[in-house]
């Protein structure tokens, strides 16, 4: 269920080889009213939300004037003694290591009141959901999972560097705030340099499916266990399964230590490469820190290419190929990009050319270009309707033909960002479209940028560019567009070069 604000510690633990003892029913110590103040400060407004540790309420500072949120203790009464002081000892610990973190990505901890000899945890009160909550309703792009996976990782880094090893990273304890930015949050069972561990002799303390092999042995995790789990977390992200999880803990322990992964499907490309180095059993093989930013970097916002990198003579064939858009203001700024590129970014010589491979599409009548390695689909409800997906999953080139159309191309592309400014999933729609010529005939084309956004704030941009072509004594009408991330950037400026040599590159042979 969505929640606002901090998620709940919902840490188990396990014990190998038996399985976990679920904690006694009834005797839960109570929880108090709404509206009541500790340390003389923090008044209680109202429940979060709860787990098998905690409750977590949004309160009000009194003194500061600020809304914050405050980690109660729920532990049932039938717990011995001894146990309850570890459980209040690793709540303060908590508090103790996310202190020591200065960062963004990391959950900002403001005090710790203790009261009834229980100790409850203040901290700052994020807008937002969980990962996990999130993903309930679908995956998400590879882009926004490299996102993610950015924020979390550079949190990290900052917890290693100040000697604290998370050790429960997943999907729950990462917090999606309205605003965009991503917190990790939890550290219940953090390990902290220098500090005496709490673990009982033989007990595993943590989320299996995320555990590290070296963890699930019961070995010291170190920073490249918290990487685990970050490959982990990224592969349930843009996959939509757990790599490891089974029916019992004890068969989800002997997954993460012997089963290989699946290859990411939905991932495919670079940072299903990525995820699948993180999960090697062995932790000197996995990627360390710099090498994950760097990938994920590249998946994020990827670079642009370098000019000497496009092919800008198109292949031969007829005379009449496509002329110059209409669209000249853009085409005229893209001009000038692409000369600037080439006086800023000179080529060294070594980089490789981008190899197009020309593929004959009968049933679409036509003869179409596409990048090396984008992956084939046809439409299982639409025959007329064709994909290629890069290897990243970050462009798309979307092909349909109509049969019966009378309308012009114009009367087309209008109709088609007619369609997109009337949709209710985007927020906003910033485009145009115009007329055009393509093969000595008439077309249109159209640029229009969607932006969109759901219950944690604004989502990624994209941008579709389109040429709409047709025969109308055949009463035919193609349709070939790109799609690109939206937002100014590397990204947007190869998807810009990328659609020109596209249609460039282009032949409609008709029926």
């Amino acid at each position: 269920m969505a929640r606002e604000g901090i998620q709940d510690d919902d840490t188990t633990s396990y014990s190998l080889p038996a399985p976990a003892r679920p904690p006694a029913p009834g005797g839960a110590s109570a929880s108090p009213a709404e509206g009541r103040l500790l340390g003389g400060r923090y008044r209680l407004t109202r429940r979060l939300g709860h787990g098998g540790m905690g409750t977590v309420w949004r309160a009000h500072d009194e003194l500061m004037d600020r809304e914050i949120a405050v980690k109660e203790p729920r532990i049932p009464d039938t717990v011995p003694e001894r146990q309850r002081a570890t459980l209040h000892e690793r709540m303060q610990r908590e508090a103790r290591a996310a202190a020591r973190i200065a960062h963004a990505s990391v959950i900002t901890f403001h005090d710790v009141v203790v009261e009834d000899g229980r100790p409850w945890l203040v901290m700052e009160l994020v807008h937002g959901e969980s990962l996990a909550d999130v993903l309930e309703t679908g995956t998400l792009d590879v882009r926004e999972v490299a996102r993610i996976g950015l924020a979390v990782l550079d949190g990290l880094v900052a917890a290693h560097e100040a000697g604290v090893t998370h050790r429960d990273v997943k999907p729950a304890n990462v917090l999606l705030s309205k605003d965009g930015r991503v917190v990790l949050t939890d550290f219940g069972i953090a390990q902290v340099e220098g500090e005496q561990g709490l673990t009982d002799t033989g007990s595993l303390i943590g989320s299996p499916e995320f555990m590290a092999p070296e963890q699930a042995l019961g070995q010291r995790p170190g920073p490249h266990s918290d990487l685990w789990a970050l490959g982990v977390l990224m592969y349930v992200a843009v996959e939509g399964v757990s790599p490891f999880r089974r029916n019992t803990a004890a068969a989800t322990f002997q997954a993460v230590m012997s089963a290989e992964p699946q290859r990411p499907v939905r991932g495919a490309g670079p940072l299903g490469d990525l995820i699948l180095r993180l999960l090697d059993k062995a932790p000197a093989a996995r990627p360390d820190a710099a090498e994950v930013r760097r990938a994920l970097r590249a998946v994020a916002d990827p670079p642009p290419l370098p000019p000497t990198h496009v092919v800008t003579t198109p292949p031969d064939g007829p005379a009449g190929r496509r002329k110059p858009v209409a669209l000249v203001a853009a085409g005229l700024c893209l001009a000038l990009v692409a000369t600037l590129l080439v006086v800023l970014w000179p080529s060294g010589g070594d980089e490789e050319e981008i190899v197009w491979e020309e593929r004959t599409e009968d049933r679409f009548h036509m003869a179409v270009s596409v990048p090396e390695g984008y992956t084939r689909t046809v439409d299982e409800d639409d025959e007329d309707h064709l994909v290629f997906t890069s290897p990243d999953g970050i462009y798309t080139i979307d092909i349909w033909l109509r049969r019966e159309e009378t309308r012009g191309a114009l009367q087309a592309a209008g109709a088609q960002l007619g369609d997109y400014q009337e949709d209710s999933r985007y927020d906003e729609v910033d485009g145009d479209h115009a007329e055009a010529e393509f093969q000595g005939g008439e077309a249109a084309e159209m640029v229009v940028t969607t932006h969109a956004s759901d219950y944690n704030g604004p989502l990624p941009g994209e941008r579709r560019m389109a040429l709409f072509y047709g025969i109308e004594e055949e009463g035919m009408m193609w349709r070939v567009q790109l799609l690109m991330p939206g937002e100014e950037g590397n990204a947007m400026r190869y998807g810009e070069e990328l659609y020109e040599e596209l249609i460039d590159r282009l032949e409609i042979t008709g029926p």
